[in-house]
């Protein structure tokens, strides 16, 4: 397994140690260090940031949220990133979810959800590829657009720019079986929210192989401490906020996620606890058992004995999710 870094987005403001953390994983043999954006910060900005502090090491999205932009804009993000990177750009996209798309962005959450995200990909694909004026007969990304209220005068367009790579690498954040199924077919590479190294095949269901060269880089929370439960409780707060807070009490794929990996009692009355107020309840309601399967959390040797469990499975790439530099050294050393 490859292991990369994975920075999430900002909270209140910007971290002063996600640079530094960048570049102690550059130098530690990363492959890989990803943003990601919610409603706040966005993913692009900071990976160019780091991306100008860096020279070696990949830089992926996880995710670029599709309401966010236009599939043409994110392209155009994303091939002009590679120029300036040098080509170490990795696209990783995700449709994110009701409440955030019509919440946040204003936007209607696509009724086939599986349309919308194929019609996505297909237009940045035909982008980088720059092998013709870009066009789509599509239900959500028509190109020309032919709405009832356009004008009618859209003509298909070929990128100004030439891509530094036209076959960049897209990956999807995919949570529920069909949209992980559509994913072996369509892109590069998944990335997985949640991965439990012992219960992958029970919550996604996925073929005996894989297509050839295809990435699977779940995210893991590690810490290397003496105190497990101690440990665990960022991990908890994490899943309390997705399970309880992204997303409607009745359209939650995270807490759908959960459920499907054995814990669906526990998932929803998580979501319930949150939606009353009730958030250190919800954080404390998270079973330790799910949270300790899903992480890295305890001294080094009870990490290095569980890390051989997720080199057992599928796994190409472990995003790790971790504040501390000595962490990510020990990882480093243990091989990932």
């Amino acid at each position: 397994m490859r292991l990369g870094l994975a920075l999430g987005y900002w909270g209140r403001g910007p971290s002063p140690a996600h640079l530094a953390l960048a570049r102690e994983a550059e130098r530690l043999g990363y492959h890989s260090v990803w943003t990601a954006e919610s409603w706040g910060s966005d993913a692009f900005t900071a990976l160019t940031w780091i991306a100008a502090h860096t020279s070696r090491v990949r830089l992926g999205t996880a995710v670029a949220q599709m309401a966010a932009r236009t599939p043409a804009a994110t392209a155009m993000h994303a091939l002009t990133l590679d120029h300036l990177s040098g080509g170490r750009v990795l696209l990783g996209l995700g449709l994110s979810g009701p409440q955030v798309v019509e919440g946040w962005y204003g936007r209607p959450f696509p009724r086939s959800p599986l349309t919308a995200t194929r019609e996505y990909v297909d237009v940045v694909r035909q982008v980088l590829r720059r092998e013709g004026p870009l066009t789509l007969d599509g239900r959500y990304h028509p190109h020309p657009y032919d709405g009832p209220d356009g004008t009618g005068l859209g003509k298909p367009l070929k990128a100004i720019t030439h891509p530094l790579r036209p076959d960049l690498p897209v990956l999807l954040g995919a949570e529920g079986p069909k949209n992980v199924a559509q994913t072996l077919r369509i892109a590069d590479g998944w990335l997985p929210l949640y991965w439990s190294p012992t219960r992958w095949a029970e919550a996604y269901d996925l073929p005996d192989r894989l297509p050839d060269g295809f990435t699977v880089a779940p995210m893991v929370r590690a810490q290397v401490c003496a105190d497990i439960t101690a440990g665990l409780l960022p991990v908890k707060h994490m899943l309390a906020f997705y399970i309880g807070g992204m997303g409607h009490a009745t359209r939650n794929f995270h807490a759908d996620l959960m459920a499907r990996m054995g814990y669906e009692t526990q998932a929803r009355n998580i979501q319930e606890l949150f939606a009353a107020g009730r958030r250190e309840e919800a954080v404390l309601a998270v079973p330790d058992a799910f949270a300790d399967e899903i992480s890295l959390v305890g001294p080094r040797q009870r990490i290095a004995e569980r890390l051989a469990r997720w080199r057992e499975g599928p796994v190409t790439d472990l995003l790790v999710t971790s504040p501390d530099p000595a962490t990510l050294r020990v990882l480093a050393e243990l091989g990932g």
